[in-house]
């Protein structure tokens, strides 16, 4: 029995990866869901022969409470953007100027409007789905990526490559054209509300907490590129990778993919996909353009946010007219005041627009906005609404201009500009309650103060029933106020209490991390904690002592000290100590012996994450810097080192490795 299970479950995968690889079926709807009911009659007569790649799991297991965070093996950068002939003819230049004299080829592949995924297999095996998040760290939503179909349980074995393990691949998860249309009637009998394009229906799919509702949307699957594989020598090309996807399972855009050596043909079809999109069965907002040999792409290497070997090239937003009815102020997460239009709601590229952001008050005096102005819109990137001008002609005298406010629109505290030249507006008040939602998730993340249990979903509660106003109030709560909260019992209550107790022994690091302060990150809270070693000390430091400090620049001095000196952070400070919460960093006594040298660190490091490395020259009197100068001592380089290894090389800096690092500090 056994023997006959195996032999189904091989040939659905077989028809699986003709239908949705191939677009080559051998049999149909029919006959395969017969395949399918035969195979499920078996393994209910048999159950002990039930595994996890079995066609019929699926859809399996309960719904989450919670998505959890994984980190991805490499990160998930986005690519460069470019709009024009003349940007792809530049990117180009720049290509060339770092691979001259070689010969190089492009691939040019749609670029799906969907939601970007990474798979994660080991021996042949789905294990993990996540979500790109930040780049750098992404929500594991496994149990929804096994529902759809077109993404193999278990990848093909193949003759002439060896399955390596793991096998990290990226793509997107995107929804066909008309599924979507269809979706958006079920979704509309219901009485529920449509989604607004097939982009927003695969997103808000993807990260339903229960994977059955999932299993129902018809989401899909390509891959683009991949995270991690061991045994990259075995092709060399991108191209060649995505052959071998498609032997193995995984589907691919490889019929829609464009293989030239010249840049002017490049152009050509980019122009040419522009009117021929409506055609394709997803939804495209561009092409990417790659450079096809992996060897070309090491050399091309990476910026901080992209490859250099790689630029989308996106359609030309669509436009429409209409009127602008209001004009209201909102205040982001990070307390940025954004003005947004509301307008008498118009159709545009299949979507009805009835908001469009006027970015900030600057671009309102540019543009001349007015309440009551007729205004030409356009879908940037075909998402954001955005504003391209005003149609004077259409003005009647009735218009209103628009007045920028002095204070914030929610928690009345005054608004600043960090920096000279700076468009922004901003809300720098820790207990805002326009930013204290996302304020409060960030306070509670691993890297800060590390409350396991304080997500989204439960600081939503807890803000909306008013039970807390800023941070230090989480270290006032009782068990009576949790057990009020949703899904929430006495374990479950206990132990989040217990992880805002344990919070308070945090080093004033994590704590300063967890504030979220402006231009404040994770390794610059490290720095201020290990240079002033008191809360005290640092609210009491001025600009000037501030910017003495090696990797302190002028907008961070200035943002920390306007931050310190607002009376409600005075407060929330006062709050958190009288709570218990640690305000000190533990003081690291020893021998100075990198005092005045100054440090870089590139590459992968085997024996610190960077953050440990650069935390230890600190603590050894050193300094450490995120760039290469004519100051720089040595520039320490890990394994597959960067652009700042070849700057060093260029102003003859001195390069050591690990091990010399290593021998160094002991």
């Amino acid at each position: 029995m056994r023997q006959e299970i195996e032999k189904l479950k091989k040939e659905i995968r077989h028809h699986d990866h003709l239908y949705y690889v191939l677009s080559q079926p051998e049999i149909s709807d029919t006959e395969y869901d017969n395949l399918m009911k035969h195979l499920q009659k078996l393994e209910e007569k048999n159950p002990q022969f039930i595994t996890d790649d079995s066609p019929t799991q699926r859809v399996s297991g309960n719904a989450v409470k919670d998505f959890k965070t994984v980190k991805h093996s490499t990160p998930m950068l986005s690519l460069d953007n470019t709009y024009s002939s003349d940007e792809i003819i530049e990117w180009d230049k720049r290509v060339k100027k770092i691979i001259a004299n070689e010969n190089y080829e492009y691939v040019i592949e749609p670029k799906i409007d969907g939601i970007s995924c990474a798979l994660t297999y080991k021996n042949g095996m789905l294990v993990q789905g996540a979500t790109r998040g930040d780049g750098d760290n992404g929500e594991d939503i496994t149990l929804n990526i096994k529902t759809i179909k077109s993404i193999p349980l278990k990848l093909l074995p193949t003759s002439d490559f060896r399955l390596p393990t793991p096998l990290e691949v990226r793509g997107e998860v995107y929804i066909d054209k008309t599924d979507f249309q269809k979706l958006n009637e079920e979704i509309s009998k219901n009485g529920e509300q449509p989604f607004a394009n097939p982009r927003n229906a695969a997103a808000g799919s993807l990260r339903q907490k229960n994977p059955k509702i999932t299993a129902e949307r018809k989401l899909k699957f390509i891959v683009h590129s991949y995270g991690t594989i061991p045994g990259t020598e075995k092709f060399e090309t991108h191209f060649e990778f995505l052959n071998l996807c498609e032997k193995i399972g995984l589907p691919t855009t490889l019929k829609n993919i464009h293989l030239t050596k010249k840049i002017e043909e490049v152009v050509k079809l980019c122009r040419k996909r522009e009117f021929d999109r409506e055609n394709m069965p997803f939804e495209i907002d561009g092409l990417v353009i790659k450079i096809n040999s992996l060897e070309q792409q090491k050399k091309l290497g990476f910026t901080m946010k992209s490859p250099r070997w790689a630029i989308a090239y996106k359609f030309p937003a669509k436009q429409a007219t209409t009127k602008i009815k209001n004009i209201v102020v909102q205040v982001g997460r990070t307390g940025i005041l954004t003005p947004v239009a509301e307008l008498e709601p118009v159709a545009l590229g299949g979507v009805t627009i009835s908001r469009a952001t006027l970015h900030n008050f600057d671009e309102i005096e540019r543009l001349g906005v007015r309440i009551g102005d007729t205004v030409l819109i356009e879908r940037a990137g075909e998402v954001i609404p955005k504003i391209i001008k005003v149609i004077e002609t259409k003005r009647t005298g009735k218009e209103k201009k628009i007045s920028q406010p002095a204070e914030c629109s929610v928690c009345g505290q005054p608004i600043v500009k960090e920096k000279e030249g700076d468009v922004a507006w901003r809300c720098i008040n820790p207990s805002c309650p326009a930013h204290l939602e996302n304020g409060l998730v960030h306070f509670a993340k691993r890297e800060a103060m590390d409350i396991e249990g304080l997500g989204e979903a439960a600081v939503v509660q807890l803000i909306s029933k008013k039970m807390i106003s800023d941070f230090a109030d989480i270290y006032y709560l009782k068990k009576d106020d949790l057990l009020k909260l949703e899904l929430f019992k006495e374990k479950k209550a206990q132990n989040l209490l217990d992880a805002i107790e344990k919070s308070k022994t945090r080093p004033l690091s994590r704590l300063l991390f967890g504030l979220g302060i402006r231009n404040v990150g994770e390794k610059a809270a490290i720095v201020l904690a290990e240079k002033f070693l008191t809360l005290d000390d640092l609210m009491k430091s001025t600009v000037e002592d501030l910017q003495k400090i090696y990797e302190i620049g002028p907008v961070v001095a200035e943002t920390v000290v306007k931050f310190f000196a607002l009376p409600e952070t005075k407060k929330l400070v006062e709050k958190l100590k009288k709570a218990g919460v640690n305000t000190k960093e533990e003081i690291k006594t020893g021998p100075k012996i990198l005092e005045g040298k100054t440090f870089v660190f590139t590459g992968e490091l085997k024996n610190f994450s960077r953050n440990d490395a650069e935390s230890k020259v600190r603590e050894l009197g050193g300094n450490a810097s995120s760039s290469v100068s004519q100051k720089t001592d040595f520039v320490v380089a890990g394994d597959n080192p960067g652009s700042k290894y070849k700057k060093a090389q260029k102003l003859s800096v001195k390069i050591i490795s690990e091990n010399d690092f290593l021998k160094m500090i002991k």
